[in-house]
């Protein structure tokens, strides 16, 4: 049992040893020279003026949960679909009520405004 035990381990510290080679390897063939233009701010081309202080209205971080919501729905949904013939009618019950929850959900968005952009 150990001796499985030590070829884990022996995977493990190759790994790790890779790893660190590789950043060496990256650190060992860059090659920098620091000016003052590559140290400034840069943000598309445009010279950075004033203050960098911006306030975001809440409204787009809705947006974004919303996406990461129906993209975790998208993948549990379609592994679902795949396999659908083989699991079962418990399963079918199950996905009925994860889509239950999603679907409360987008009518609870619907319904305080948050989908309609203005």
């Amino acid at each position: 049992m150990s001796e499985a035990y030590a070829v884990v381990a022996a995977i493990v510290l190759l790994g790790l040893g890779g790893l660190v080679g590789a950043f060496a390897l990256n650190r060992a063939l860059t090659i920098t020279h620091s000016t003052p233009e590559k140290l400034t701010t840069y943000e598309s081309g445009v010279d950075p003026v004033g203050e960098g202080w911006a306030q975001i209205h809440i409204r787009y971080y809705l947006f974004a949960y919303l996406y990461v919501i129906f993209a975790v729905d998208a993948v549990y949904l379609f592994p679902w679909a795949t396999v659908f013939a083989t699991v079962g009618t418990s399963s079918l019950i199950e996905m009925f009520v994860f889509l239950a929850f999603v679907t409360v959900g987008l009518l609870y968005a619907w319904r305080k405004k948050v989908l309609s952009w203005t």
